[in-house]
Protein backbone atom coordinates (compact mmCIF):
# COMPACT_ATOMS: atom_id res chain seq x y z
CA UNK A 1 0.00 0.00 0.00
CA UNK A 2 0.64 3.42 -0.58
CA UNK A 3 2.23 5.80 1.88
CA UNK A 4 -0.07 9.29 1.93
CA UNK A 5 2.24 11.92 1.10
CA UNK A 6 2.90 14.75 3.38
CA UNK A 7 0.65 17.95 2.22
CA UNK A 8 3.70 20.20 2.55
CA UNK A 9 7.42 18.70 2.43
CA UNK A 10 10.61 20.46 2.38
CA UNK A 11 10.96 20.76 -1.19
CA UNK A 12 7.78 21.62 -2.49
CA UNK A 13 6.71 24.23 0.91
CA UNK A 14 4.79 27.94 0.19
CA UNK A 15 7.61 28.84 2.74
CA UNK A 16 10.64 27.18 0.78
CA UNK A 17 13.09 30.28 0.09
CA UNK A 18 11.43 32.87 1.59
CA UNK A 19 10.65 33.83 5.21
CA UNK A 20 9.39 32.92 7.55
CA UNK A 21 11.68 30.24 8.97
CA UNK A 22 9.70 26.76 10.35
CA UNK A 23 10.09 28.21 14.16
CA UNK A 24 9.17 31.76 13.08
CA UNK A 25 5.88 30.58 11.02
CA UNK A 26 5.32 28.33 14.41
CA UNK A 27 5.81 31.36 16.73
CA UNK A 28 3.39 33.44 14.37
CA UNK A 29 0.44 31.03 14.25
CA UNK A 30 0.45 29.85 17.92
CA UNK A 31 2.02 26.42 16.86
CA UNK A 32 4.09 23.96 18.90
CA UNK A 33 7.58 24.50 17.53
CA UNK A 34 7.61 21.01 16.15
CA UNK A 35 4.45 21.47 14.31
CA UNK A 36 6.02 22.67 10.94
CA UNK A 37 8.20 19.51 11.03
CA UNK A 38 5.86 17.10 11.35
CA UNK A 39 3.66 18.15 9.11
CA UNK A 40 6.73 19.17 5.93
CA UNK A 41 7.91 15.54 6.98
CA UNK A 42 4.25 13.72 6.84
CA UNK A 43 4.33 12.89 10.55
CA UNK A 44 0.85 15.19 11.27
CA UNK A 45 -2.07 15.57 8.73
CA UNK A 46 -2.90 19.30 8.70
CA UNK A 47 -6.51 20.39 9.39
CA UNK A 48 -8.27 22.90 7.16
CA UNK A 49 -7.28 25.39 9.10
CA UNK A 50 -3.86 24.93 9.47
CA UNK A 51 -3.39 25.30 5.83
CA UNK A 52 -5.44 28.24 5.72
CA UNK A 53 -2.90 29.33 8.77
CA UNK A 54 0.43 28.19 7.29
CA UNK A 55 -0.83 29.71 4.18
CA UNK A 56 -1.46 33.40 5.57
CA UNK A 57 1.67 33.40 7.48
CA UNK A 58 3.64 32.24 3.87
CA UNK A 59 2.04 34.68 1.54
CA UNK A 60 0.78 31.76 -0.75
CA UNK A 61 -3.51 32.24 -0.32
CA UNK A 62 -3.77 31.29 -3.55
CA UNK A 63 -2.97 27.95 -3.04
CA UNK A 64 -5.46 27.55 -0.35
CA UNK A 65 -8.27 26.05 -2.18
CA UNK A 66 -5.54 23.25 -4.37
CA UNK A 67 -4.52 22.06 -0.63
CA UNK A 68 -7.46 21.80 1.35
CA UNK A 69 -8.61 20.05 -2.03
CA UNK A 70 -5.86 17.80 -1.89
CA UNK A 71 -6.32 17.56 2.33
CA UNK A 72 -10.00 16.22 1.81
CA UNK A 73 -9.07 13.96 -0.70
CA UNK A 74 -5.74 12.87 0.87
CA UNK A 75 -7.45 9.34 1.71
CA UNK A 76 -8.76 8.72 -1.77
CA UNK A 77 -6.56 10.16 -3.85
CA UNK A 78 -4.64 7.01 -4.46
CA UNK A 79 -5.94 3.80 -4.97
CA UNK A 80 -4.45 -0.03 -5.58
CA UNK A 81 -6.54 -2.21 -7.73
CA UNK A 82 -5.69 -5.10 -5.82
CA UNK A 83 -6.94 -3.48 -2.79
CA UNK A 84 -10.09 -1.72 -4.37
CA UNK A 85 -10.48 -5.40 -6.39
CA UNK A 86 -9.94 -7.80 -3.33
CA UNK A 87 -13.37 -8.90 -3.53
CA UNK A 88 -14.17 -8.74 -7.29
CA UNK A 89 -14.17 -6.03 -10.09
CA UNK A 90 -18.69 -5.47 -9.30
CA UNK A 91 -16.80 -3.42 -6.39
CA UNK A 92 -15.55 -0.61 -8.46
CA UNK A 93 -18.60 -0.87 -10.67
CA UNK A 94 -20.62 0.34 -7.79
CA UNK A 95 -18.33 3.07 -6.89
CA UNK A 96 -18.07 4.36 -10.39
CA UNK A 97 -21.84 4.32 -10.44
CA UNK A 98 -21.98 6.51 -7.20
CA UNK A 99 -19.48 9.11 -8.40
CA UNK A 100 -21.49 9.63 -11.93
CA UNK A 101 -24.63 9.52 -10.02
CA UNK A 102 -23.27 12.94 -8.58
CA UNK A 103 -21.90 14.37 -12.03
CA UNK A 104 -23.90 16.34 -15.09
CA UNK A 105 -21.27 16.33 -17.30
CA UNK A 106 -18.33 12.97 -17.97
CA UNK A 107 -15.43 14.01 -20.02
CA UNK A 108 -13.30 11.11 -20.73
CA UNK A 109 -10.45 10.44 -23.22
CA UNK A 110 -8.75 6.78 -23.93
CA UNK A 111 -5.93 6.39 -26.26
CA UNK A 112 -6.64 2.44 -26.64
CA UNK A 113 -9.75 1.24 -25.19
CA UNK A 114 -13.49 1.90 -25.58
CA UNK A 115 -15.01 3.95 -22.30
CA UNK A 116 -16.96 1.63 -20.12
CA UNK A 117 -20.21 3.84 -20.64
CA UNK A 118 -20.34 2.39 -24.29
CA UNK A 119 -19.55 -1.23 -23.71
CA UNK A 120 -21.53 -4.17 -25.05
CA UNK A 121 -22.05 -6.98 -22.61
CA UNK A 122 -19.69 -8.60 -24.50
CA UNK A 123 -17.27 -5.95 -25.00
CA UNK A 124 -17.82 -5.48 -21.10
CA UNK A 125 -16.88 -9.29 -20.22
CA UNK A 126 -13.85 -9.27 -21.76
CA UNK A 127 -12.25 -6.59 -20.27
CA UNK A 128 -13.46 -7.84 -16.68
CA UNK A 129 -11.76 -11.11 -17.51
CA UNK A 130 -8.51 -10.22 -18.65
CA UNK A 131 -8.27 -7.54 -15.24
CA UNK A 132 -9.60 -10.17 -13.09
CA UNK A 133 -6.68 -12.77 -15.05
CA UNK A 134 -4.09 -10.12 -14.44
CA UNK A 135 -5.07 -8.49 -10.98
CA UNK A 136 -5.68 -12.30 -9.71
CA UNK A 137 -8.67 -11.24 -7.80
CA UNK A 138 -11.98 -12.93 -7.47
CA UNK A 139 -14.19 -13.88 -10.30
CA UNK A 140 -17.45 -12.32 -10.09
CA UNK A 141 -17.72 -11.20 -14.15
CA UNK A 142 -21.57 -12.01 -14.56
CA UNK A 143 -22.09 -9.10 -11.50
CA UNK A 144 -19.47 -6.28 -12.81
CA UNK A 145 -20.92 -6.64 -16.24
CA UNK A 146 -25.15 -6.34 -14.84
CA UNK A 147 -23.59 -3.74 -12.73
CA UNK A 148 -21.98 -1.94 -15.85
CA UNK A 149 -24.77 -2.35 -17.99
CA UNK A 150 -27.06 -0.49 -15.18
CA UNK A 151 -24.26 2.21 -14.90
CA UNK A 152 -25.41 2.92 -18.59
CA UNK A 153 -29.12 3.17 -18.11
CA UNK A 154 -28.67 5.39 -15.23
CA UNK A 155 -25.95 7.76 -16.91
CA UNK A 156 -27.21 7.77 -20.70
CA UNK A 157 -31.20 7.07 -20.08
CA UNK A 158 -32.05 9.15 -17.18
CA UNK A 159 -31.90 12.43 -15.51
CA UNK A 160 -29.50 15.24 -17.39
CA UNK A 161 -26.20 13.92 -17.77
CA UNK A 162 -24.40 14.05 -20.71
CA UNK A 163 -20.99 12.51 -21.86
CA UNK A 164 -18.66 13.53 -24.31
CA UNK A 165 -16.22 10.77 -25.10
CA UNK A 166 -12.77 11.14 -26.82
CA UNK A 167 -11.19 7.70 -28.16
CA UNK A 168 -7.50 6.93 -29.91
CA UNK A 169 -8.67 5.65 -33.40
CA UNK A 170 -6.42 2.54 -31.89
CA UNK A 171 -9.32 2.25 -29.96
CA UNK A 172 -11.18 0.94 -33.16
CA UNK A 173 -8.34 -1.96 -33.29
CA UNK A 174 -7.50 -3.02 -30.27
CA UNK A 175 -8.81 -6.61 -30.13
CA UNK A 176 -11.28 -6.61 -26.83
CA UNK A 177 -12.38 -10.64 -27.05
CA UNK A 178 -12.67 -11.61 -30.55
CA UNK A 179 -13.69 -9.96 -33.72
CA UNK A 180 -17.55 -10.59 -33.26
CA UNK A 181 -17.16 -9.23 -29.94
CA UNK A 182 -15.37 -5.83 -31.62
CA UNK A 183 -17.41 -5.59 -34.50
CA UNK A 184 -20.53 -5.62 -32.17
CA UNK A 185 -18.85 -2.80 -30.09
CA UNK A 186 -18.15 -0.96 -33.07
CA UNK A 187 -21.59 -0.75 -34.04
CA UNK A 188 -22.83 0.17 -30.29
CA UNK A 189 -20.21 2.61 -31.25
CA UNK A 190 -22.40 3.74 -34.15
CA UNK A 191 -25.49 3.79 -32.33
CA UNK A 192 -24.28 5.65 -29.01
CA UNK A 193 -23.20 8.62 -31.61
CA UNK A 194 -26.84 9.01 -32.55
CA UNK A 195 -27.92 9.50 -28.96
CA UNK A 196 -28.85 12.95 -27.72
CA UNK A 197 -26.75 12.72 -24.51
CA UNK A 198 -23.65 11.73 -26.25
CA UNK A 199 -20.73 13.54 -27.59
CA UNK A 200 -18.06 10.91 -29.42
CA UNK A 201 -14.83 12.05 -31.18
CA UNK A 202 -12.05 10.08 -32.41
CA UNK A 203 -8.35 11.32 -32.61
CA UNK A 204 -7.22 9.86 -35.91
CA UNK A 205 -3.91 7.36 -35.83
CA UNK A 206 -1.97 10.16 -37.67
CA UNK A 207 -2.30 13.29 -35.33
CA UNK A 208 0.19 15.31 -34.74
CA UNK A 209 1.45 15.21 -30.63
CA UNK A 210 -0.32 17.96 -28.67
CA UNK A 211 -0.12 15.91 -25.24
CA UNK A 212 1.03 12.43 -23.99
CA UNK A 213 -1.63 9.67 -24.42
CA UNK A 214 -2.93 8.80 -21.00
CA UNK A 215 -6.43 7.12 -19.92
CA UNK A 216 -8.49 9.94 -17.73
CA UNK A 217 -12.09 10.87 -17.05
CA UNK A 218 -13.15 14.65 -15.74
CA UNK A 219 -16.42 14.57 -13.52
CA UNK A 220 -17.51 18.35 -14.35
CA UNK A 221 -14.98 20.46 -12.15
CA UNK A 222 -15.11 17.87 -9.51
CA UNK A 223 -12.58 15.44 -9.75
CA UNK A 224 -10.49 13.52 -12.66
CA UNK A 225 -9.81 9.77 -12.49
CA UNK A 226 -6.75 8.84 -14.11
CA UNK A 227 -6.03 5.18 -14.44
CA UNK A 228 -2.63 3.52 -14.86
CA UNK A 229 -1.41 -0.17 -14.28
CA UNK A 230 -1.33 -0.98 -10.33
CA UNK A 231 -3.42 2.03 -9.69
CA UNK A 232 -6.14 4.82 -9.98
CA UNK A 233 -5.49 8.53 -8.81
CA UNK A 234 -8.16 11.09 -8.08
CA UNK A 235 -7.45 14.47 -8.51
CA UNK A 236 -9.06 17.17 -6.95
CA UNK A 237 -6.69 20.00 -6.64
CA UNK A 238 -8.80 23.02 -9.12
CA UNK A 239 -5.35 23.96 -10.69
CA UNK A 240 -4.49 19.59 -11.66
CA UNK A 241 -8.33 19.54 -13.02
CA UNK A 242 -7.64 22.59 -14.99
CA UNK A 243 -4.52 20.91 -16.79
CA UNK A 244 -6.62 17.98 -17.71
CA UNK A 245 -9.37 20.27 -19.18
CA UNK A 246 -6.42 21.28 -21.17
CA UNK A 247 -5.60 18.27 -22.83
CA UNK A 248 -8.98 17.64 -22.97
CA UNK A 249 -9.71 20.41 -24.85
CA UNK A 250 -6.34 19.73 -27.03
CA UNK A 251 -7.01 16.70 -27.76
CA UNK A 252 -11.12 17.75 -28.91
CA UNK A 253 -9.76 19.85 -31.32
CA UNK A 254 -7.62 17.40 -33.08
CA UNK A 255 -10.66 14.91 -32.96
CA UNK A 256 -13.33 14.27 -35.44
CA UNK A 257 -16.45 13.51 -35.16
CA UNK A 258 -20.32 13.00 -37.06
CA UNK A 259 -19.63 11.58 -40.86
CA UNK A 260 -15.82 11.67 -40.55
CA UNK A 261 -15.75 9.92 -37.31
CA UNK A 262 -18.29 7.08 -38.53
CA UNK A 263 -16.16 6.41 -41.62
CA UNK A 264 -13.32 5.34 -39.55
CA UNK A 265 -15.56 3.31 -37.34
CA UNK A 266 -16.69 1.52 -40.76
CA UNK A 267 -13.48 1.15 -42.06
CA UNK A 268 -12.46 -0.10 -38.86
CA UNK A 269 -15.43 -2.40 -39.13
CA UNK A 270 -14.51 -3.50 -42.88
CA UNK A 271 -11.18 -4.60 -41.99
CA UNK A 272 -12.51 -6.49 -39.58
CA UNK A 273 -14.98 -8.81 -41.72
CA UNK A 274 -12.53 -8.90 -44.57
CA UNK A 275 -9.63 -10.49 -42.02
Amino acid sequence: MKPVPPLFTPRTSTRRGRAPTGSQLATHAGWHPSKVSKIEYGKQTPTEDDVRTWCAHTGAEHHVADLIASLRNIDAAYLEWRRILNTGVRRRQRHAATVESETRLIRGYDPALIPGLLHTPEYAEAIFRQVIEFNQVPNDVEAAVAARMDRQQQFLYRGDHKVHYLIGEQALYTTVGDDSVMLGQLDRLLTAMSLPRVVHGIVPMMSGYRVSAINFVIYDQRQVLVEGIGAAQTVTQPREIAVYEKAFETLSGQAVLGGAARSLIAVASNRRMNV
